[in-house]
């Protein structure tokens, strides 16, 4: 593959410019913002591009690390007990190896972006494929959510994330959203802006849950008073 057609991230970059002292420095310093791909179904070269220009860091989560090369881009870093990984000709980026069979890749991949400093994560290759495996990474979320600012699932589909108890944002009248109880029950919901609104009530799993609701007027404001509660928002397609 000819150096022209790779992608450095700014992580990448900085390894040809700065020196160890002076990299130590700049890297406690801004890596805020990290992208880790999994190897679940791969994201669009548009949401790829997009994720990979607004992160400071970029972590391959074992297989994720071949969805990278797939996409012609380098990752700062493969994590995983590489079973998946294959290695490529020549390495230019950091490669760990983690046996435990205690977590899972992604479970790998959200702890070393807590040892370098992150803030705010999204997550690409998350979900499809096997169900077994999205259904893995959503407890995942609900176990790391509290880790950082922020943490977002994002596919060609949309964008997943646990709601803080209160919720506002802007959204074009239309958009599609679902709410989930992640935590099994999530109670005393109340929401604005939305089609079908909810006036304090409780979601439960296998009893009812918000899919496929509609944004009608913004902003929308979602609160809620106990539980996880798992919101999707879809991408335009």
């Amino acid at each position: 593959m000819e150096e022209s057609n790779i992608f450095f991230t700014p992580f990448n970059r900085l390894d040809l410019m700065l020196s160890n002292a002076a990299k130590e420095v700049y890297i406690f310093t801004i890596i805020m913002k990290t992208l880790i791909l999994c190897n679940g179904s791969p994201p669009s070269k548009q949401l790829f591009g997009e994720c990979l220009e607004w992160a400071d860091l970029f972590i391959a989560a074992d297989g994720g690390g071949n969805v990278a090369h797939s996409l012609n881009t380098l990752p700062d870093i493969v994590i995983g007990d590489l079973d998946s990984f294959e290695y490529p000709d020549s390495e230019s980026y950091m490669v760990l190896f983690d046996p435990d069979q205690e977590t899972n890749d992604l479970e790998k991949a959200l702890k070393k972006a807590i040892d370098e400093g992150a803030m705010e994560l999204i997550v690409l290759g998350a979900t499809g494929k096997r169900l077994d495996q999205t259904l893995k990474n959503l407890s995942v979320m609900k176990q790391f959510n509290n880790s950082f600012n922020s943490l977002v699932y994002k596919d060609n589909y949309g964008d997943t994330f646990i709601l803080p108890d209160i919720y506002r944002k802007e959204l074009e009248p239309g958009t599609q959203i679902s709410l989930f109880p992640l935590s099994g029950e999530v109670t005393g919901i109340h929401t604005e802006g939305l089609k079908y609104s909810l006036t304090d009530e409780k979601l439960m799993n296998g009893v009812r849950d918000g899919s496929s609701n509609e944004v009608v007027s913004s902003p929308i404001e979602i609160t809620h008073k106990e539980g996880d509660l798992l919101m999707f928002i879809a991408r335009e397609r």
